[in-house]
């Protein structure tokens, strides 16, 4: 077995991509060609946490896929079952890819993960950026909205629910806009109700300043997270022309959004004061 994070054992850090086990099911077509084929595939079941050997070598070959698209949805459990596989195939005189070629594929795809024997290494590290706990000019129960909202959508990107936490952190940024309503001086007081009109009234009180584009950039970040053909977390997601969000993407997204979060909370504490 590979070494990596306990954790991840029993709860995934993530899916793996497609195109991963699209490759490692293609190498396995390959090594299993060397010898026995039906034999070989359910050696490749075995590893894969499959129990039982199929009516025919037809259906082995669709229980095995169907057994790596369901260990797939957690990325460490989905390569070490291939490398095991790798090893088993090995004992039984088949030649099989090295750490190397295995590890290409795994950069090619961004999977996010090395294998340096005996480890399993994660290639990129998410911290997630901090938002400020305590926002004074707020009550406790725009606080408790903030914590809750912050907590919930870490845990649904360490389950791998990407597009759900990054659904969560949306809400929270359009729900922090609404902290402006009323604020502004007697003549230019904001009095849109919703994100697009209280931020376009905030753009227009601060043109020509750096608060405009920063407020420029967070309208597009919400335009396309919203969008049925870019994120489609807040008007769904168009069946023909939508893409899935991945978890890599997730966790930027949320980062991104977390910055603008901080942004605004300190102006409206600046603005309160």
């Amino acid at each position: 077995m590979l070494k990596f994070d306990k954790s991840w054992r029993f709860s995934s850090p993530g899916p793996v991509p497609k195109g991963v086990i699209r490759d490692f099911y293609e190498l396995i077509d390959k090594i299993v060609a060397q010898g026995n084929v039906w034999h070989a595939v359910e050696q490749c079941k075995d590893s894969f946490g499959g129990s039982g050997r199929s009516s025919n070598l037809s259906w082995a070959w669709t229980d095995l896929s169907d057994l790596m698209d369901n260990l797939a949805e957690n990325a460490p459990l989905f390569i070490e079952a291939f490398c095991k596989c790798c090893v088993n195939l090995e004992k039984s005189g088949l030649a099989v890819p090295d750490i190397q070629h295995i590890n290409s594929i795994l950069a090619k795809h961004d999977a996010g993960y090395e294998i340096q024997l005996p480890d399993l290494i994660a290639t990129r590290a998410y911290t997630p950026i901090t938002v400020p706990r305590l926002a004074p000019s707020l009550d406790e129960q725009a606080r408790k909205l903030i914590d809750d909202c912050l907590a919930e959508s870490e845990r649904l990107l360490d389950t791998g629910q990407g597009r759900r936490a990054v659904q969560e952190i949306l809400f929270l940024l359009e729900s922090i806009t609404t902290a402006f309503r009323g604020m502004g001086e007697d003549t230019v007081t904001i009095q849109g109700k919703y994100f697009g009109p209280i931020i376009s009234e905030m753009k227009r009180r601060e043109r020509g300043k750096a608060q405009e584009n920063i407020l420029n950039w967070m309208t597009t970040l919400h335009g396309y997270l919203s969008s049925p053909t870019g994120g489609g977390v807040r008007h769904g997601t168009d069946l023909k022309e939508g893409i899935a969000i991945q978890s890599h993407e997730a966790r930027l997204y949320c980062n991104l959004a977390r910055s603008y979060l901080t942004f605004l909370l300190e102006e409206h504490d600046q603005q309160s004061n």
